[in-house]
């Protein structure tokens, strides 16, 4: 999901009224319905309606129609239209941090070790497939090697600029963890973005040159 399409579903939340319906819903173990969320929340039965197919709109809710009464077949009446939380996640950060990213490698690798795998090349290996996983995911055409590494990172939020053979990544997606963590989060981050430039069978090497205000990666292209 694109940041416009981020943002526009967190900014549907900025209404007072489309955010007490949207707490109202997702807090009901249940679906709820027009008549049930107009009730509890005390808002005009047609704004209610309004408010919760724009949330609906936006990714926020989802629905489903079903009969409330349980019965069916002739004069059991239309279907209700009932609205439950969705299931797409919203995360908006600025600058982009992905740290579900850095956690799905982390579990993946201690999956490994406990299965009696080592630590260290357990880590390596799971940052490692992510990145060449990732990469071969991608549709990016006919690109230049450097170009297209660019790209796929890019996606990932590192802000990627390509200036002859190398590679320049202005922001780290796992900033906080790698401040705190930084000789196994810089690891990871390196045996990441060289499993992208292996999947995309490109002649690059991932290198460790830390840089304030940058990530701790570059993507060289081999001499």
């Amino acid at each position: 999901m694109d940041l416009g399409s981020q943002a526009a579903g967190i900014g549907a939340l900025a209404d007072d009224t489309r955010r007490a319906l949207y707490e109202y819903v997702v807090a009901q173990p249940e679906p709820v319905g027009r008549e049930q969320a107009a009730t509890a929340t005390g808002v005009a039965q047609h704004n209610v309606n309004f408010h919760l197919d724009k949330l609906v709109d936006e990714g926020l809710l989802e629905v489903e129609y079903r009969r409330l009464s349980g019965r069916s077949g002739p004069g059991a009446g239309r279907p209700s239209k009932l609205y439950r939380r969705a299931e797409r996640e919203f995360a908006v950060t600025l600058p982009p941090r992905k740290y579900d990213l850095v956690g799905g490698i982390l579990a993946e690798a201690f999956a490994q070790v406990g299965e009696g795998a080592a630590v260290d090349a357990s880590l390596t290996e799971a940052a490692h497939r992510e990145g060449v996983e990732l990469a071969r995911s991608a549709r990016l055409g006919t690109k230049k090697p450097l170009r297209a590494v660019a790209d796929v990172l890019g996606s990932q939020g590192y802000q990627p600029q390509v200036d002859k053979d190398v590679v320049t990544l202005a922001n780290c997606p796992f900033d906080v963890l790698a401040k705190r963590h930084t000789t196994l989060v810089c690891g990871l981050n390196r045996d990441f973005v060289q499993g992208v430039a292996d999947g995309l069978g490109a002649d690059v090497d991932a290198c460790l040159e830390p840089e304030a205000g940058r990530c701790c990666v570059k993507a060289r292209r081999r001499s």
